[in-house]
């Protein structure tokens, strides 16, 4: 078997066992929608609204950003210094979520006013989810810098186990509705916490060395800021639906959105393993094949997925929620799965350009994501339906591809074409 062949086998051994995980981990997350019936359409639209602000918390950029960091420390042996970057992170995040916190207390009226909040006890119960949503991803990343990828599914499946498990108890045997399903959030969150955590001491512990932090802050502001963008506009419409929408209307658009959503985490896996190679590659100059590779898969599997809600998604909502939750569901369900395929393969594309350090990208996803935020606000305020909503994500996703698609061959082919003209 040659050198390529070897590493073509070991990227789809390490895809396959993420894609077993998170797929597992996934039904066993998507279990907890199934209390929904039990705690009934206005309870489950306050779950789906804290589950959602829990969401926002830019996860998945932190994530990329000490996955970027890891692969370019091992790659140019500078474990040390990554040491004193997690903490430097680690304590700055919690200096924020403090923050972030006391904020919250002194706006407490305000936000369940804006949320049809009566409980106050349910923020509450969601600030320490953040709190471990926001520590999670950090080690999480250096577990995926490494391409430790073993211990990755675990954790992911640790946080399905528990979230489902403690969920159940909660509402089926306390009664304990939209908290009781947060509560599941939290342990499920610490579960995967304490898992990532301990399989990453070997590099958090050692001896920290100072590193340089002009240069870190250019690698790191662009990637939180670029991914932060693309999951804005993976989670932010259901934000607004709660707002302007009714608590019924609500409570079936997140049912939508919850199987919708599968489907990026169905092919993020793809991406999950993908991105630590690049960088790698990226830091020792050494050339790679595997996006090709990636955005075919990533197309096949979106596609088929999307297919497949759109003929299945209400038969699987009238199952899982109720009878009550079809009519509006099914009607949004297709447009939803539709703008979830640009968004799938546009997330290739974005980990591609910052894995390689090309930022260039990172302002043209921030005009865009004002644009969306704005008009989704125009949007709602002249009363449009979940259709018109959806419709504009779908556009926004099919924005956000095109100018990936543009910085990863059209800039590219203007470079060779000026190559040309100098010679």
């Amino acid at each position: 078997m040659t050198e390529a062949a070897a590493h073509r086998a070991t990227f789809f051994r390490q895809s396959g066992w993420l894609m077993i995980a998170n797929i597992a981990a996934g039904f066993l997350m998507w279990g907890v929608h199934f209390l929904g019936r039990a705690t009934g359409k206005s309870e489950y639209g306050l779950f789906g609204t804290l589950l959602t602000v829990v969401m926002l918390v830019p996860s998945v950029p932190l994530q990329m950003v000490l996955t970027h960091q890891t692969a370019r420390a091992l790659a140019t042996h500078r474990e040390r210094e990554l040491a004193g970057i997690i903490r430097m992170i680690s304590f700055g995040l919690l200096a924020l979520w403090g923050l972030a916190a006391l904020a919250v207390l002194l706006f407490q009226g305000w936000i369940m006013q804006l949320w049809g909040v009566t409980n106050p006890l349910a923020l509450w119960l969601t600030l320490p989810t953040v709190l471990l949503s926001l520590c999670a991803p950090i080690f999480l990343g250096v577990l995926q810098g490494r391409q430790n990828f073993f211990w990755v599914g675990w954790s992911m499946l640790a946080n399905g186990v528990g979230r489902l498990a403690v969920a159940a108890i909660a509402v089926l045997v306390l009664g304990a509705g939209a908290m009781g399903m947060m509560s599941g959030v939290l342990v499920g969150t610490a579960l995967m916490l304490g898992m990532a955590f301990w399989q990453a001491r070997s590099l958090w512990r050692l001896p920290p060395l100072p590193f340089d932090w002009p240069g870190l802050l250019r690698q790191v502001v662009p990637l939180l800021l670029g991914f932060l963008f693309v999951q804005f506009l993976f989670t932010g419409d259901t934000m607004f639906v709660k707002h302007y929408f009714t608590e019924d209307e609500t409570g079936s658009y997140v049912s939508a959105g919850t199987l919708s959503r599968a489907l990026i985490w169905l092919v993020f896996p793809l991406a999950t393993v993908m991105f630590p190679r690049i960088v790698h590659s990226a830091a020792k100059s050494e050339k790679t094949d595997l996006v090709g590779l990636v955005l075919l898969g990533t197309a096949v599997l979106a596609a088929g997925g999307a297919a497949g809600l759109a003929l299945l998604g209400p038969w699987v909502i009238k199952l899982v929620y109720g009878p009550s939750f079809v009519a509006v569901a099914a009607a949004v369900l297709p447009w939803y799965a539709l703008a979830m395929v640009p968004l799938a393969l546009a997330n290739v594309l974005v980990n591609n350009l910052l894995a390689r350090s090309q930022f260039r990208v990172v302002p043209f996803l921030l005009l865009l994501a004002l644009a969306y935020g704005g008009t989704l606000v125009w949007i709602n305020r002249h009363g449009h339906s979940l259709t018109a909503v959806l419709q504009t994500l779908g556009v926004f996703n099919l924005l956000l591809l095109a100018i990936c698609a543009w910085f990863t061959w059209g800039t590219k082919q203007q470079a060779r074409e000026a190559l040309v003209v100098a010679e």
